[in-house]
């Protein structure tokens, strides 16, 4: 039975998400090991409601903010050499990625 690494991918921008995850499914290619993903997860959209006046007076007027978090799994056969370039990648600020080895 061969073991499988669950790499799973977050952060606040999708496109540095989305070039990590480029770059890790070239390095399956090269190395010829089987790869699933990226699989998109849905997006978390964290929202805050923030009061524009300082005080209690006027009007209430209300500012929303919101951030998103991207989230990507890719499954990847557990191949010494493949896992090994795959944590060589240089990953940007903001984006995290966690790698787990599954049976």
């Amino acid at each position: 039975m061969v073991q499988k690494a669950r790499i799973s991918l977050t952060g606040r921008d999708a496109q540095r998400v989305d070039q990590i995850c480029k770059q890790i499914r070239e390095i399956g290619q090269k190395t010829g090991v089987k790869i699933a993903g990226p699989i998109p997860l849905p997006t978390k959209k964290l929202r805050v409601p923030v009061r524009k006046g300082p005080d209690g007076g006027g009007s209430s007027t209300i500012d929303h903010w919101e951030m998103r978090i991207h989230k990507r799994l890719i499954d990847i056969d557990a191949d010494e050499r493949a896992l090994r370039q795959v944590m060589r990648i240089q990953v940007p600020d903001g984006v995290n990625i966690e790698i787990v080895l599954t049976s």
